[in-house]
C-alpha cells in the first residue's frame, strides 16, 4: 500500500510515517498544502492522510482540488479541533474519513486499511489479462500451473499497464507513480523494470508481452 502523509507537524508526521513503514507500507510525507496537492495530484497513492490546518493550502482546498481534478484516492482528515462544523466541510470537500487528534495508532491504521478496501467501491484480489493473472494480496504473477512472486516496483509497474490494458504508458507517469515525482529516478530505470517483467513472462510461457513503442512508452500485447 502506498500512503500520503500531508501534516506540517514535523515530529508527528515522522512518527506516523514510521507506523506505517513497520506495516510494509510505502510513504511518502510532504509538510505544505501546496506540495500535499502535487504529489497527491499523480494519482499514486492507496490513501492519503491529510491535515486540515496546513500552511500554503488548508487541507479542505487541498481534498477540494483533488476530487475536481478527478483523483478518487480515499483522504483520512486530521484536525487538532473537534469541532462538527469542521467535520461537515470536510467531508462536503470530499474527505472519505475524519480524525480529531490525538489519536491511537491502531485506530489510525484500522481506519486506512478501512479506507483502502473502500477505494473504487470494491477491492479487487486479482487482475486477470490475457493468460496471466495478478494475485494483489500476494503480489505473485500466474500463468496456467506456474507463479513467480515480483519485487515491490515490478508489481507496481505492472499494476499500472494491467489497469490500461488498451493503452500506452508513458515512462514519465510510471516514474511518477512507481519512484515519486522528486526521485532521481530516469528512463534507464523503468526500462530495467521493464525488461525483468518481460524475463517473468518467458519464465511463466505466457503468450502476453510489453511492447515498446518508441518514445511513447509502453503497452501490453498478447501473442499468438
Amino acid at each position: 500500500m502506498k500512503v500520503l502523509i500531508v501534516e506540517d507537524e514535523k515530529r508527528l508526521a515522522q512518527a506516523l510515517g514510521q507506523i506505517m513503514e513497520e506495516q510494509k507500507y510505502s510513504v511518502d510525507i510532504v509538510y505544505d498544502g501546496e506540495d500535499g496537492l502535487d504529489y497527491a495530484l499523480s494519482g499514486q497513492y492507496d490513501v492519503i492522510v491529510l491535515d486540515v490546518m496546513l500552511p500554503k493550502k488548508d487541507g479542505f482546498t487541498v481534498v477540494y482540488e483533488l476530487r475536481k481534478a478527478k483523483i478518487s484516492s480515499p483522504v483520512l482528515m486530521l484536525t487538532a479541533r473537534d469541532e462538527i462544523n469542521d467535520k461537515v466541510t470536510g467531508l462536503d470537500c470530499g474527505a472519505d474519513d475524519y480524525m480529531t487528534k490525538p489519536f491511537s495508532p491502531e485506530e489510525l491504521l484500522a481506519r486506512i486499511r478501512a479506507l483502502s478496501r473502500r477505494q473504487g467501491d470494491v477491492q479487487l484480489e486479482d487482475i486477470t489479462w490475457a493468460d496471466l493473472t495478478l494475485k494483489l494480496s500476494s503480489r505473485t504473477l500466474h500463468c496456467g500451473t506456474k507463479s513467480v512472486s515480483l519485487g515491490f516496483k515490478e508489481f507496481e509497474v505492472l499494476k499500472i499497464l494491467l489497469a490500461n490494458p488498451k493503452g500506452i504508458v508513458s515512462k514519465e507517469e510510471l516514474i511518477v507513480k512507481v519512484w515519486g515525482s522528486d526521485s532521481n529516478a530516469e528512463d534507464n530505470n523503468v526500462e530495467a523494470y521493464i525488461s525483468f517483467l518481460r524475463k517473468k513472462f518467458f519464465y511463466l510461457g505466457s503468450h502476453a508481452g510489453i511492447a515498446t513503442v518508441r518514445k511513447v512508452g509502453y503497452h501490453l500485447e498478447e501473442n499468438a
